[in-house]
């Protein structure tokens, strides 16, 4: 099944020479319209853009166009593959943008994950609305958004902050499908790259209690090799609040919920038997999980979600995203922060109306998905006051 995808993907992106396209707005079929569009008509429009570079939001493709900007250091499950290959991810994102949100928006791409690109970025802001960093590595991904947050325009890396949107969205409803309440929780993630930081860092103003893991083990206030780490320093201040020590299987104990973003088959049956009582599993590595969903089943969990559209429950930033950016945009934001971010799951939860172990979550493809979360986004925005005059 997979293999037929791959060739037919291949097949008609050589076909149509990519899934992008710019189209114009006006038509051009007479001097008269040339002198409007281009010379000399342009020129008024400019003029008027030069006393109030606000204007450019009334004149131009501004308002509601995005960048989409990478590098190819983490594209997919692929790894590291620059940014001429990380092309055809960006040209799909950018038509996710349009079919699910109406919005604009293009792919840029860097070659090297050592190239600096702050500045360039900083630099083509004009032209865009705002930006979606996509496909970044951590730790860069975190310095990066961090010194885009005051260009005066929305900055999201979507793979953080989409990905942690989403689950916190599709924990609230498995919470109601187990009967439990959500700041009652205690939740294990196992990554602390970009999408398990994000998600921790959203989980801890909702749930309970929040352990980490990585590689080592549990990530706690005072372990020695994370001096230098400043990412998970910052995690270890703000999670696990026991200071429990020792591996992902040790933190898993009576736990709640277990959140994977991490490696393939590194969860066992016996694992999630030691969980507490119709315990929550949402196993998010790509393509293969960190437990699959019948075993995670078997073993006794109650609601099991992954990152695969071939299961239900799949958590996917895709659904989050396009509703994120046109709320941003809608309500002319000058960043997107975690109140909005909240409202976001909030509202993307609501929308299951009546929850399930298969029904935590909705489908992109479902109607309005977009609209609702964009009008929770908008709201919010208004709300706390980071909307440009």
């Amino acid at each position: 099944m997979a293999d037929d995808i791959y060739k037919r993907s291949l097949k008609m992106h050589e076909k149509n020479g990519g899934k992008l396209e710019v189209c114009s707005k006006v038509g051009i079929s007479n001097a008269d319209d040339l002198s409007m569009a281009y010379t000399p008509g342009v020129a008024e429009v400019c003029r008027e853009i030069v006393k109030d570079k606000n204007l450019a939001y009334k004149y131009t493709l501004k308002k509601n166009t995005v960048a989409i900007v990478t590098d190819g250091s983490a594209v997919l499950g692929l790894g590291n593959i620059g940014g001429y290959a990380a092309i055809p991810v960006m040209e799909g994102k950018a038509v996710l943008f349009k079919k699910f949100a109406g919005i604009d928006a293009f792919p840029i791409c860097f070659e090297s994950y050592h190239t600096d690109f702050i500045e360039d970025v900083k630099n083509i802001s004009p032209v865009f609305g705002a930006i979606n960093l996509e496909d970044i590595a951590a730790p860069k991904c975190f310095e990066v958004e961090e010194k885009l947050q005051d260009i005066g325009i929305p900055v999201m890396h979507d793979d953080q902050h989409g990905t942690a949107v989403v689950v916190l969205a599709a924990l609230l409803n498995a919470a109601t499908v187990v009967n439990k309440k959500p700041e009652e929780m205690s939740v294990v993630i196992s990554g602390a790259g970009a999408a398990g930081t994000a998600i921790a860092r959203m989980l801890v103003n909702v749930v309970g209690d929040v352990i980490v893991c990585d590689r080592k083990g549990t990530i706690y206030e005072g372990r020695e090799d994370l001096k230098e780490k400043k990412y998970k320093k910052m995690l270890s201040e703000i999670t696990n609040r026991k200071k429990l020590r020792g591996t992902l299987a040790d933190a898993m104990k009576g736990t709640d919920v277990f959140i994977g973003v991490s490696a393939p088959n590194i969860v066992t049956e016996e694992m999630v038997r030691s969980m507490a009582d119709k315990p929550i599993v949402f196993s998010m590595a790509n393509p293969v999980p960190e437990i699959m969903p019948d075993k995670a089943k078997k073993a006794g969990a109650a609601v099991v979600a992954t990152g695969r559209s071939d299961f239900p429950n799949q958590v996917n930033n895709a659904v989050a995203f396009p509703g994120i950016f046109r709320g941003a945009l809608d309500a002319r934001a000058t960043k997107i922060n975690d109140e909005m971010k909240l409202a976001a799951a909030y509202a993307l939860a609501s929308i299951v109306r009546k929850p399930s172990a298969d029904r935590i979550i909705p489908s992109i493809l479902e109607d309005g998905v977009s609209d609702v979360v964009a009008s929770a986004v908008a709201g919010a925005a208004e709300k706390c006051g980071c909307i440009r005059d």
